[in-house]
């Protein structure tokens, strides 16, 4: 967790709450969704493309373990996938136990083929991480496919099964639940090739799986650094002085403009106004009164943990979601201006790509010379 040291242009006090992002954190997911077979062509002998597998759709699932380091994602995935067969053509004669069937296309073919694979998988994350955020990748690994394949009730003709090598390339979106809740929906497509097996009359078919899989998940996110997040907050004004006099009563108050600034700060990569900052606000509101409907000036900031031109839009925002909380509490919206100063004026310097809490913010100023 970040210490940091505030020296504020008003005496403050300093409350902290935890946030908890995906950057830096484990993972675990688990998916799942349908599936579409290539149709596997066998080559038997000097035969290619011998026998033809035709599929139904099947099913896919898998597993995940990783950690996301901010942008990109490392994860180690156990799958399993599987059809059911519908039919076969067939060049070679098809050895079905007591009796061999002639070349042809046989549409009561039984079976199914089935992979269990072990991934390693690189994604890239594109997208703001409290929205809807898109990701690429692929990985590879080694796949255990089985084929096990009859016609009506006959003996297996092919019963057997090979580990190859194989890959996979993934896209899909993925959108938070909650803090640590992730939901997906991706896209994969895998491939296994040289497959070398023998059938039931001892001859090699060698051939390839492929597949294409359209799954949803669930991915849930823990461990991950908590940011303490420092929130100043002004002192009240002090009581205007009173001088005694012999008479026994208590000198005029002096209504006095307290023109700030007051200083508002914000989470990463966000323009919401917290709680801690709402009560800065209110405080800002109530003192306004005292200062006769004066010109109101907000100036947007930011850390410089994103690019100049991101960050400059994102000063606005959050000077923008100053001005709705002053002007939903009756501060008039031609009083107020704004100005969004991006990266350019840090309360606290530090290199570029650095997140600062303190340079994270909008100060509000009251009155003649508050503009910026």
């Amino acid at each position: 967790m970040r210490k940091f040291a505030i020296t504020l242009a008003l005496a403050t006090t300093a409350l902290s709450t935890p946030a908890l992002a995906r950057d830096d954190a484990w993972y675990v997911g688990v998916e799942g969704g349908t599936m579409i077979v290539e149709d596997i062509k066998f080559d038997i002998g000097a035969t290619n493309d011998a026998i033809q597998i035709d599929h139904r759709a099947g099913w896919d699932v898998d597993a995940t373990v990783g950690y996301d380091f901010g942008g990109f994602r490392a994860e180690a995935e156990v799958g399993y996938r599987q059809a059911q067969v519908i039919s076969a053509r067939s060049l070679v004669t098809l050895p079905t136990g007591a009796v061999n069937l002639a070349p042809g296309t046989y549409a009561q073919t039984g079976g199914r083929t089935s992979a269990l694979s072990f991934m390693v998988n690189g994604m890239l994350d594109f997208g703001d991480d409290d929205g809807v955020q898109g990701f690429v990748g692929g990985g590879v690994g080694v796949a255990r496919v089985k084929s096990r394949y009859h016609v009506d009730a006959r003996g297996n003709f092919l019963n057997d099964s090979d580990t190859v090598l194989a890959w996979q390339a993934i896209a899909g979106v993925r959108a938070p639940l909650s803090d640590s809740i992730d939901v997906s929906l991706k896209y994969r497509f895998f491939n296994a090739d040289k497959l070398q097996m023998t059938d039931a009359l001892g001859r090699a078919a060698n051939g390839r799986y492929r597949s294409h899989s359209i799954m949803g998940g669930l991915t849930f996110n823990f461990g991950g650094p908590v940011e303490e997040v420092i929130v100043p907050t002004p002192e009240p004004t002090p009581a205007p002085a009173w001088t005694p006099t012999p008479e026994p009563t208590q000198a005029p108050v002096v209504v006095q403009c307290t023109p700030g600034p007051y200083i508002v700060f914000f989470d990463w990569d966000k323009s919401d106004i917290t709680p801690e900052a709402a009560s800065i606000l209110d405080n800002a509101i109530s003192n306004y009164q005292n200062c006769n409907n004066t010109q109101v000036m907000l100036a947007g900031h930011a850390d410089k943990s994103g690019s100049a031109s991101y960050n400059v839009g994102l000063s606005q925002r959050r000077a923008d979601a100053v001005k709705a909380y002053l002007t939903s509490r009756g501060i008039a919206g031609e009083k107020i201006g704004t100005e969004a100063f991006g990266e350019s004026r840090p309360r606290v310097e530090t290199a570029d790509g650095v997140r600062e809490l303190q340079n994270r913010r909008v100060e509000v100023m009251y009155g003649p010379g508050s503009g910026y």
